[in-house]
């Protein structure tokens, strides 16, 4: 049945219910669902705002598009008078501090906001029942709800795994099975996608991730990994090595690794700078420049499956020469970068919010709509 038009005031003008509706996601892909909440905000207000979570990450099976291919995807499915009306905007994620998404999240909105001063914006969040809507609200308790009917038999983790499974799979899906859940806009995307160079490095991370779970199939429950990481900050650079083999190959990484059976978590990480990384920092100095340590458990944040990281934070006294480093044969390469130069989407997994967790980097990269 087709949406209805929003009343219409005496002199013409539609009236709406809302001055603003708000709409946040990751659109991994934009689906036929994505399009519906949408349809219904921009039905119910005057201007409806997108909000592009895990903007500025690199790409992954889990965030395979960047924010600009994400935007473009969702104006795809909208006429001009539609999208004049819509206000798309990346949001970086932060996966461990709430209190800081909701800061960004409020700031995006009011900024994009363009009212009358003289009275109140009616703001609303608008999502899909049973979806996440309820816990953003609880998040955003000045704002109203406007839930909206799930599109049944559409999931955008699914629409991923057909996609990323293999290149036969991935034509045959979008050939015969994509449209009963993107728009054609979306699906003529991927399929251009589908030809790059950054499709080709997802599949080989399918095929891996394929083998790894394999390993484990007979484990009469999920594995949960413990690794370590650790957090090596001297004057205003921090100690990453750049990986040289999938998954994440080509991105930054903090040193660490799993955990051998009999050693404590702290010495394992003292163990991966001092064999892998050859760090020349004598380890009293190290454990003298502990400063924190955290565990960080966001459930999806390795694409090994479930996997737990204790990072250690080593604040080493200034210095005009930074410490030096003996490659390893074979291994990634270490370096320190300026922390000025750091890029959420040149690190790997959920490293960036590790390092801002202890270091409080921005997260304001800017907007693009």
């Amino acid at each position: 049945m087709p949406l209805e038009h929003p009343a219409t005031q005496a002199h013409g003008a539609p009236s709406y219910d809302f001055d603003c509706l708000v709409f946040i996601g990751r659109f991994q892909p934009p689906h036929l669902g994505h399009l519906a909440v949408i349809r219904e905000a921009l039905r119910q207000a005057r201007q409806v705002i997108v909000l592009v979570g895990s903007a500025w990450q690199a790409r992954s099976l889990r965030n395979p598009w960047q924010f600009d291919e994400r935007q473009a995807m969702i104006r795809s499915g909208f006429d001009d008078e539609e999208n004049r009306r819509l206000e798309i905007t990346p949001l970086l994620d932060a996966l461990y501090n709430d209190d800081v998404w909701v800061r960004d999240v409020q700031r995006r909105v009011r900024d994009l906001t363009a009212l009358d001063n003289a009275k109140l914006p009616r703001i609303g969040l608008i999502g899909a029942s049973r979806g996440q809507s309820s816990y953003y609200l609880s998040l955003f308790p000045q704002w109203e709800s406007v839930s909206v009917p799930l599109v049944e038999g559409i999931s955008a983790s699914q629409i991923r795994e057909r996609l990323f499974r293999s290149q036969v799979a991935t034509n045959d899906y979008l050939s015969t099975g994509a449209y009963h859940d993107l728009p054609p806009g979306v699906v003529e995307r991927v399929s251009q996608f589908c030809q790059g160079d950054a499709y080709d490095q997802l599949l080989e991370e399918q095929r891996l991730l394929d083998q790894y779970r394999q390993a484990w199939s007979q484990a009469p429950y999920p594995p949960i990994f413990v690794t370590v990481n650790a957090v090596v900050v001297q004057s205003g650079h921090v100690l990453l090595v750049r990986r040289t083999a999938a998954p994440g190959k080509g991105l930054y990484a903090l040193p660490g690794g799993f955990i051998n059976p009999h050693e404590r978590l702290l010495d394992a990480c003292l163990r991966e700078l001092r064999e892998r990384i050859r760090l020349k920092v004598p380890e009293p100095v190290l454990k003298g420049s502990l400063r924190g340590q955290r565990l960080f458990d966001e459930p999806h944040r390795s694409w090994r499956g479930r996997t737990l990281a204790e990072a250690f934070y080593f604040a080493l006294r200034p210095d005009q020469q930074l410490p030096r480093l003996k490659p390893v044969k074979g291994g990634d390469h270490a370096r320190w970068v300026a922390l000025a130069d750091l890029e959420p989407d040149s690190l790997f997994e959920d490293h960036f919010f590790i390092i801002q967790n202890f270091l409080g980097l921005p997260t304001d990269f800017g907007s693009t709509s």
